[in-house]
Protein backbone atom coordinates (compact mmCIF):
# COMPACT_ATOMS: atom_id res chain seq x y z
CA UNK A 1 0.00 0.00 0.00
CA UNK A 2 1.30 3.49 -0.89
CA UNK A 3 1.56 6.07 1.92
CA UNK A 4 -1.26 8.25 0.57
CA UNK A 5 -3.63 5.44 -0.42
CA UNK A 6 -7.17 6.51 0.40
CA UNK A 7 -6.43 10.25 0.09
CA UNK A 8 -8.45 12.00 -2.61
CA UNK A 9 -7.22 15.28 -4.08
CA UNK A 10 -9.30 17.61 -6.26
CA UNK A 11 -6.94 19.82 -8.26
CA UNK A 12 -8.36 22.90 -9.98
CA UNK A 13 -4.94 24.30 -10.88
CA UNK A 14 -3.29 24.37 -14.30
CA UNK A 15 0.05 24.74 -16.11
CA UNK A 16 2.93 23.47 -13.88
CA UNK A 17 2.98 24.82 -10.30
CA UNK A 18 -0.20 23.12 -9.08
CA UNK A 19 -0.27 20.14 -11.44
CA UNK A 20 3.28 19.12 -10.52
CA UNK A 21 2.41 19.39 -6.82
CA UNK A 22 -0.58 17.09 -7.24
CA UNK A 23 1.45 14.72 -9.43
CA UNK A 24 3.91 14.36 -6.54
CA UNK A 25 0.98 13.47 -4.28
CA UNK A 26 -0.21 10.97 -6.90
CA UNK A 27 3.24 9.35 -6.96
CA UNK A 28 2.85 8.82 -3.20
CA UNK A 29 -0.45 7.03 -3.76
CA UNK A 30 -3.09 9.77 -3.59
CA UNK A 31 -6.05 9.65 -5.95
CA UNK A 32 -5.76 12.93 -7.86
CA UNK A 33 -8.73 14.21 -9.83
CA UNK A 34 -7.84 17.02 -12.19
CA UNK A 35 -10.76 19.41 -12.64
CA UNK A 36 -10.46 21.08 -16.05
CA UNK A 37 -12.42 23.61 -18.04
CA UNK A 38 -13.91 22.50 -21.37
CA UNK A 39 -10.81 23.95 -23.08
CA UNK A 40 -8.53 21.88 -20.88
CA UNK A 41 -5.20 22.72 -19.30
CA UNK A 42 -3.18 24.90 -21.70
CA UNK A 43 -0.22 22.54 -21.41
CA UNK A 44 -2.24 19.95 -23.31
CA UNK A 45 -1.11 21.80 -26.45
CA UNK A 46 2.45 22.67 -25.36
CA UNK A 47 5.18 20.66 -27.06
CA UNK A 48 5.21 17.66 -29.40
CA UNK A 49 2.26 15.27 -29.40
CA UNK A 50 0.99 12.18 -31.18
CA UNK A 51 -2.58 12.80 -30.05
CA UNK A 52 -4.47 16.07 -29.76
CA UNK A 53 -4.60 17.33 -26.19
CA UNK A 54 -1.79 15.07 -24.98
CA UNK A 55 1.32 17.20 -25.58
CA UNK A 56 4.69 16.68 -23.92
CA UNK A 57 4.50 19.32 -21.19
CA UNK A 58 1.10 18.04 -20.11
CA UNK A 59 2.45 14.50 -19.90
CA UNK A 60 5.32 15.70 -17.73
CA UNK A 61 3.13 17.07 -14.92
CA UNK A 62 -0.12 15.09 -15.09
CA UNK A 63 0.51 11.38 -15.11
CA UNK A 64 -1.32 9.10 -12.68
CA UNK A 65 -4.38 11.39 -12.47
CA UNK A 66 -7.99 11.41 -13.57
CA UNK A 67 -9.64 14.18 -15.58
CA UNK A 68 -13.08 15.62 -14.94
CA UNK A 69 -14.32 18.50 -17.11
CA UNK A 70 -16.70 20.99 -15.52
CA UNK A 71 -17.64 24.43 -16.78
CA UNK A 72 -17.50 26.10 -13.39
CA UNK A 73 -19.04 29.30 -14.74
CA UNK A 74 -22.33 27.40 -14.60
CA UNK A 75 -24.13 26.90 -11.29
CA UNK A 76 -24.99 23.27 -12.00
CA UNK A 77 -21.28 22.51 -12.56
CA UNK A 78 -20.41 24.25 -9.30
CA UNK A 79 -22.95 22.06 -7.53
CA UNK A 80 -21.43 18.95 -9.12
CA UNK A 81 -18.00 19.98 -7.87
CA UNK A 82 -19.36 20.45 -4.36
CA UNK A 83 -20.81 16.95 -4.49
CA UNK A 84 -17.32 15.70 -5.31
CA UNK A 85 -15.88 17.76 -2.44
CA UNK A 86 -17.96 15.73 0.00
CA UNK A 87 -15.61 12.79 -0.60
CA UNK A 88 -12.37 14.75 -1.01
CA UNK A 89 -9.52 15.23 1.45
CA UNK A 90 -7.73 18.05 -0.38
CA UNK A 91 -8.93 20.83 -2.67
CA UNK A 92 -6.17 22.66 -4.58
CA UNK A 93 -6.60 25.80 -6.65
CA UNK A 94 -4.58 28.69 -8.10
CA UNK A 95 -7.37 31.27 -8.43
CA UNK A 96 -7.71 34.77 -7.04
CA UNK A 97 -10.14 35.28 -4.12
CA UNK A 98 -12.74 37.15 -6.16
CA UNK A 99 -12.91 34.34 -8.70
CA UNK A 100 -13.24 31.76 -5.94
CA UNK A 101 -16.17 33.65 -4.47
CA UNK A 102 -17.93 33.71 -7.84
CA UNK A 103 -17.59 29.91 -8.00
CA UNK A 104 -19.04 29.45 -4.49
CA UNK A 105 -15.55 28.49 -3.31
CA UNK A 106 -14.67 31.36 -1.02
CA UNK A 107 -12.39 30.36 1.84
CA UNK A 108 -15.07 31.09 4.41
CA UNK A 109 -17.72 29.02 2.61
CA UNK A 110 -15.42 26.04 2.00
CA UNK A 111 -14.04 26.02 5.55
CA UNK A 112 -17.53 26.18 7.04
CA UNK A 113 -19.11 23.53 4.81
CA UNK A 114 -16.14 21.12 4.63
CA UNK A 115 -14.30 21.40 7.98
CA UNK A 116 -12.15 18.30 7.34
CA UNK A 117 -10.99 19.48 3.92
CA UNK A 118 -7.41 20.65 3.41
CA UNK A 119 -7.93 23.75 1.28
CA UNK A 120 -4.68 24.53 -0.55
CA UNK A 121 -4.38 27.94 -2.15
CA UNK A 122 -1.48 28.20 -4.62
CA UNK A 123 -0.70 31.90 -4.96
CA UNK A 124 1.74 34.24 -6.58
CA UNK A 125 2.05 36.32 -3.41
CA UNK A 126 0.69 36.36 0.13
CA UNK A 127 -1.68 39.23 0.96
CA UNK A 128 0.34 42.44 0.80
CA UNK A 129 1.51 45.06 -1.71
CA UNK A 130 2.05 42.44 -4.45
CA UNK A 131 -1.19 40.56 -3.88
CA UNK A 132 -3.05 39.74 -7.07
CA UNK A 133 -0.19 40.38 -9.46
CA UNK A 134 0.23 37.84 -12.27
CA UNK A 135 2.87 35.30 -11.25
CA UNK A 136 4.64 33.23 -13.87
CA UNK A 137 7.97 31.47 -13.61
CA UNK A 138 10.06 34.14 -15.37
CA UNK A 139 8.47 36.91 -13.29
CA UNK A 140 9.07 35.09 -10.02
CA UNK A 141 12.65 34.22 -10.97
CA UNK A 142 13.25 37.91 -11.55
CA UNK A 143 11.53 39.16 -8.39
CA UNK A 144 13.13 36.55 -6.12
CA UNK A 145 16.68 37.56 -7.22
CA UNK A 146 17.26 34.36 -9.18
CA UNK A 147 18.15 36.44 -12.24
CA UNK A 148 20.41 38.54 -10.01
CA UNK A 149 22.34 35.42 -8.99
CA UNK A 150 23.08 34.83 -12.66
CA UNK A 151 24.14 38.48 -13.02
CA UNK A 152 26.54 38.20 -10.09
CA UNK A 153 28.16 35.09 -11.49
CA UNK A 154 28.00 35.62 -15.24
CA UNK A 155 27.78 39.37 -15.76
CA UNK A 156 24.20 39.60 -17.02
CA UNK A 157 20.79 38.83 -15.50
CA UNK A 158 19.40 35.58 -16.81
CA UNK A 159 16.83 32.99 -15.79
CA UNK A 160 17.79 29.48 -14.80
CA UNK A 161 17.24 27.43 -17.99
CA UNK A 162 14.50 25.47 -16.27
CA UNK A 163 11.14 26.50 -14.84
CA UNK A 164 12.76 26.62 -11.42
CA UNK A 165 10.10 28.70 -9.66
CA UNK A 166 7.17 26.55 -10.79
CA UNK A 167 8.94 23.31 -9.89
CA UNK A 168 10.45 24.44 -6.61
CA UNK A 169 7.13 25.85 -5.44
CA UNK A 170 5.35 22.66 -6.50
CA UNK A 171 7.52 20.71 -4.08
CA UNK A 172 6.85 23.28 -1.36
CA UNK A 173 3.11 22.91 -2.02
CA UNK A 174 3.25 19.11 -1.88
CA UNK A 175 5.01 18.98 1.48
CA UNK A 176 2.80 21.76 2.90
CA UNK A 177 -0.31 19.77 1.95
CA UNK A 178 1.19 16.67 3.54
CA UNK A 179 1.84 18.63 6.74
CA UNK A 180 -1.79 19.78 6.76
CA UNK A 181 -2.99 16.19 6.31
CA UNK A 182 -0.84 15.10 9.26
CA UNK A 183 -2.34 17.90 11.35
CA UNK A 184 -5.84 16.82 10.34
CA UNK A 185 -5.01 13.30 11.46
CA UNK A 186 -4.27 14.69 14.92
CA UNK A 187 -7.10 17.21 15.24
CA UNK A 188 -9.78 15.95 12.87
CA UNK A 189 -9.89 19.41 11.29
CA UNK A 190 -8.67 20.57 7.91
CA UNK A 191 -7.05 23.95 7.38
CA UNK A 192 -6.30 26.62 4.82
CA UNK A 193 -2.79 26.20 3.37
CA UNK A 194 -1.40 29.19 1.45
CA UNK A 195 1.61 28.47 -0.77
CA UNK A 196 2.99 31.63 -2.42
CA UNK A 197 5.48 31.43 -5.29
CA UNK A 198 7.32 34.66 -4.46
CA UNK A 199 7.94 33.96 -0.80
CA UNK A 200 8.78 30.31 -1.52
CA UNK A 201 11.46 31.22 -4.08
CA UNK A 202 12.91 33.95 -1.87
CA UNK A 203 13.16 31.36 0.91
CA UNK A 204 14.80 28.93 -1.51
CA UNK A 205 17.39 31.45 -2.68
CA UNK A 206 18.26 32.81 0.75
CA UNK A 207 19.19 29.48 2.37
CA UNK A 208 22.82 30.25 1.60
CA UNK A 209 22.60 33.67 -0.01
CA UNK A 210 21.24 35.55 3.02
CA UNK A 211 24.81 35.03 4.24
CA UNK A 212 26.07 38.00 6.30
CA UNK A 213 22.60 39.54 6.48
CA UNK A 214 21.67 37.04 9.18
CA UNK A 215 23.40 39.46 11.53
CA UNK A 216 22.45 42.98 12.57
CA UNK A 217 24.47 44.90 11.61
CA UNK A 218 25.28 42.74 8.58
CA UNK A 219 28.67 41.04 8.71
CA UNK A 220 28.83 40.68 4.92
CA UNK A 221 26.66 41.46 1.89
CA UNK A 222 24.06 38.97 0.70
CA UNK A 223 25.42 36.23 -1.55
CA UNK A 224 27.47 33.12 -0.78
CA UNK A 225 30.84 33.77 -2.47
CA UNK A 226 31.67 30.15 -3.28
CA UNK A 227 28.69 29.53 -5.51
CA UNK A 228 28.77 33.01 -7.06
CA UNK A 229 32.40 32.76 -8.16
CA UNK A 230 32.52 33.06 -11.98
CA UNK A 231 34.91 30.09 -12.11
CA UNK A 232 32.45 27.83 -10.32
CA UNK A 233 31.48 25.78 -13.33
CA UNK A 234 32.50 22.51 -14.95
CA UNK A 235 36.20 22.75 -15.73
CA UNK A 236 37.40 22.50 -19.31
CA UNK A 237 39.85 19.64 -19.69
CA UNK A 238 42.11 18.93 -22.66
CA UNK A 239 39.31 16.96 -24.33
CA UNK A 240 35.95 17.92 -22.74
CA UNK A 241 34.70 18.99 -19.30
CA UNK A 242 34.73 17.63 -15.76
CA UNK A 243 32.90 18.51 -12.55
CA UNK A 244 35.30 18.52 -9.58
CA UNK A 245 34.41 19.43 -6.03
CA UNK A 246 37.37 19.55 -3.63
CA UNK A 247 35.77 21.00 -0.52
CA UNK A 248 37.35 20.05 2.79
CA UNK A 249 40.83 20.99 4.04
CA UNK A 250 41.86 17.39 3.42
CA UNK A 251 40.59 17.44 -0.17
CA UNK A 252 42.58 20.56 -1.01
CA UNK A 253 45.78 19.40 0.70
CA UNK A 254 45.58 16.10 -1.20
CA UNK A 255 44.96 17.84 -4.50
CA UNK A 256 47.69 20.47 -4.05
CA UNK A 257 50.17 17.74 -3.18
CA UNK A 258 49.19 15.52 -6.13
CA UNK A 259 49.60 18.43 -8.55
CA UNK A 260 53.01 19.42 -7.22
CA UNK A 261 51.72 22.57 -5.54
CA UNK A 262 51.92 21.53 -1.89
CA UNK A 263 52.93 25.08 -0.96
CA UNK A 264 49.41 26.31 -1.70
CA UNK A 265 48.13 24.34 1.31
CA UNK A 266 49.96 26.90 3.49
CA UNK A 267 48.99 29.92 1.42
CA UNK A 268 47.04 32.24 3.79
CA UNK A 269 44.37 32.62 1.11
CA UNK A 270 43.65 28.88 1.02
CA UNK A 271 44.74 27.52 4.38
CA UNK A 272 41.26 26.73 5.71
CA UNK A 273 37.58 26.85 4.83
CA UNK A 274 37.06 30.44 5.92
CA UNK A 275 40.05 31.73 3.96
CA UNK A 276 39.09 29.74 0.86
CA UNK A 277 35.54 31.12 0.98
CA UNK A 278 36.91 34.68 0.97
CA UNK A 279 39.29 33.91 -1.92
CA UNK A 280 37.33 31.25 -3.76
CA UNK A 281 37.30 33.03 -7.13
CA UNK A 282 41.13 33.07 -7.24
CA UNK A 283 41.30 29.43 -6.15
CA UNK A 284 38.78 28.24 -8.74
CA UNK A 285 40.60 30.18 -11.45
CA UNK A 286 43.86 28.45 -10.49
CA UNK A 287 42.19 25.07 -10.57
CA UNK A 288 40.67 25.74 -13.96
CA UNK A 289 44.12 26.48 -15.37
CA UNK A 290 45.55 23.26 -13.97
CA UNK A 291 42.62 21.11 -15.13
CA UNK A 292 42.95 22.31 -18.74
CA UNK A 293 46.27 20.50 -19.09
CA UNK A 294 44.92 16.93 -18.78
CA UNK A 295 42.06 14.82 -20.09
CA UNK A 296 38.74 14.23 -18.38
CA UNK A 297 39.69 10.59 -17.84
CA UNK A 298 42.88 11.66 -16.07
CA UNK A 299 41.02 13.93 -13.64
CA UNK A 300 38.31 11.39 -12.91
CA UNK A 301 40.95 8.79 -12.08
CA UNK A 302 42.93 11.20 -9.90
CA UNK A 303 39.87 12.35 -7.99
CA UNK A 304 38.78 8.76 -7.49
CA UNK A 305 42.19 7.94 -5.99
CA UNK A 306 42.11 11.03 -3.75
CA UNK A 307 38.43 10.49 -2.82
CA UNK A 308 37.46 13.90 -4.18
CA UNK A 309 33.93 14.13 -5.60
CA UNK A 310 34.09 14.34 -9.40
CA UNK A 311 31.98 13.37 -12.40
CA UNK A 312 31.78 13.81 -16.16
CA UNK A 313 29.34 16.41 -17.51
CA UNK A 314 26.28 14.66 -18.90
CA UNK A 315 23.93 16.23 -21.42
CA UNK A 316 20.15 15.91 -21.34
CA UNK A 317 20.11 13.27 -24.06
CA UNK A 318 22.50 11.09 -22.02
CA UNK A 319 20.20 10.78 -19.02
CA UNK A 320 17.83 8.36 -20.69
CA UNK A 321 20.78 5.96 -21.13
CA UNK A 322 22.47 6.63 -17.81
CA UNK A 323 23.53 3.22 -16.42
CA UNK A 324 22.60 4.09 -12.85
CA UNK A 325 19.13 5.37 -13.80
CA UNK A 326 18.59 2.30 -15.93
CA UNK A 327 19.73 -0.02 -13.14
CA UNK A 328 17.39 1.60 -10.59
CA UNK A 329 14.42 1.52 -12.97
CA UNK A 330 14.01 5.28 -12.84
CA UNK A 331 12.41 5.56 -16.28
CA UNK A 332 9.09 3.82 -16.83
CA UNK A 333 7.46 2.80 -20.09
CA UNK A 334 3.74 2.68 -20.79
CA UNK A 335 2.03 1.14 -23.82
CA UNK A 336 -0.94 3.30 -24.80
CA UNK A 337 -3.53 2.14 -27.34
CA UNK A 338 -3.56 5.50 -29.13
CA UNK A 339 -0.16 7.05 -28.49
CA UNK A 340 1.97 3.91 -28.59
CA UNK A 341 5.03 3.74 -26.35
CA UNK A 342 5.38 6.50 -23.78
CA UNK A 343 8.36 6.98 -21.49
CA UNK A 344 8.28 8.82 -18.15
CA UNK A 345 10.68 9.71 -15.37
CA UNK A 346 9.29 7.79 -12.42
CA UNK A 347 9.13 8.76 -8.78
CA UNK A 348 12.63 9.06 -7.28
CA UNK A 349 11.28 8.05 -3.86
CA UNK A 350 10.94 4.52 -2.46
CA UNK A 351 8.85 3.37 0.49
CA UNK A 352 10.08 0.06 1.88
CA UNK A 353 11.94 -0.34 -1.39
CA UNK A 354 8.88 0.18 -3.58
CA UNK A 355 7.29 3.00 -5.55
CA UNK A 356 3.93 3.56 -7.19
CA UNK A 357 4.12 3.00 -10.93
CA UNK A 358 3.34 5.80 -13.37
CA UNK A 359 -0.10 5.63 -15.00
CA UNK A 360 -1.07 7.20 -18.33
CA UNK A 361 -2.03 10.89 -18.08
CA UNK A 362 -5.77 11.36 -18.56
CA UNK A 363 -7.48 12.44 -21.73
CA UNK A 364 -9.60 15.56 -21.31
CA UNK A 365 -12.79 14.54 -19.52
CA UNK A 366 -11.85 10.88 -19.50
CA UNK A 367 -13.21 10.32 -15.98
CA UNK A 368 -16.04 12.84 -15.88
CA UNK A 369 -18.89 10.32 -15.90
CA UNK A 370 -17.25 7.87 -13.52
CA UNK A 371 -16.34 10.49 -10.93
CA UNK A 372 -19.74 12.18 -11.03
CA UNK A 373 -21.35 8.80 -10.43
CA UNK A 374 -18.97 8.24 -7.56
CA UNK A 375 -20.03 11.62 -6.12
CA UNK A 376 -23.61 10.35 -6.00
CA UNK A 377 -25.10 12.12 -9.02
CA UNK A 378 -27.88 10.24 -10.76
CA UNK A 379 -27.60 9.07 -14.33
CA UNK A 380 -30.28 11.57 -15.37
CA UNK A 381 -28.48 14.47 -13.70
CA UNK A 382 -25.17 13.51 -15.29
CA UNK A 383 -26.79 13.35 -18.71
CA UNK A 384 -28.30 16.80 -18.18
CA UNK A 385 -24.89 18.20 -17.25
CA UNK A 386 -23.38 16.67 -20.38
CA UNK A 387 -26.20 17.83 -22.67
CA UNK A 388 -26.02 21.42 -21.44
CA UNK A 389 -22.22 21.57 -21.59
CA UNK A 390 -21.86 22.08 -17.84
CA UNK A 391 -19.78 18.90 -17.89
CA UNK A 392 -17.85 17.31 -20.74
CA UNK A 393 -16.82 13.69 -21.09
CA UNK A 394 -14.47 11.99 -23.53
CA UNK A 395 -15.96 9.64 -26.07
CA UNK A 396 -15.19 6.52 -24.06
CA UNK A 397 -15.82 7.10 -20.34
CA UNK A 398 -13.62 5.17 -17.94
CA UNK A 399 -15.16 2.56 -15.65
CA UNK A 400 -16.19 3.67 -12.18
CA UNK A 401 -13.26 3.72 -9.75
CA UNK A 402 -13.10 0.95 -7.20
CA UNK A 403 -12.61 2.24 -3.64
CA UNK A 404 -10.81 -0.97 -2.75
CA UNK A 405 -8.38 -0.87 -5.67
CA UNK A 406 -4.74 -1.13 -4.66
CA UNK A 407 -2.10 1.04 -6.37
CA UNK A 408 0.42 -0.84 -8.45
CA UNK A 409 3.76 -0.95 -6.69
CA UNK A 410 7.19 -2.06 -7.80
Amino acid sequence: MSPLSGIRVLDLSSIIFGPLASQILASYGAEVIKIESPAGDSTRTTGPATEKGMAAIFLGANHSKQSVVLDLKRVEAQEALQAMMDKADVLMHSMRPQKLAALQLSTERVREKYPRLVFASLLGFLPGPYQGRPAYDDVIQSMSATADLMLRQGGEPRYFPTIAADKTCAHVAAHAILAALIQRGKTGQGCLVEIPMFESMVSFNLVEHFYGQHFDPALAPAGYPRVLAPWRRPYRTSDSFVAMMPYTDHHWRQLFDALGHANYAQDPRFINMSARTDNIAALYQLLSEWVASQSTEYWLALCDRLEIPAAPVHDLDHLIQDPHLLATGFFETIQDDKMGTLRFPGSPVRFDGRKKNVATPPRLGEHTVAMLKDAGLSEARIQTLLQTGAAVASETPSPSPSPSSTPTLT
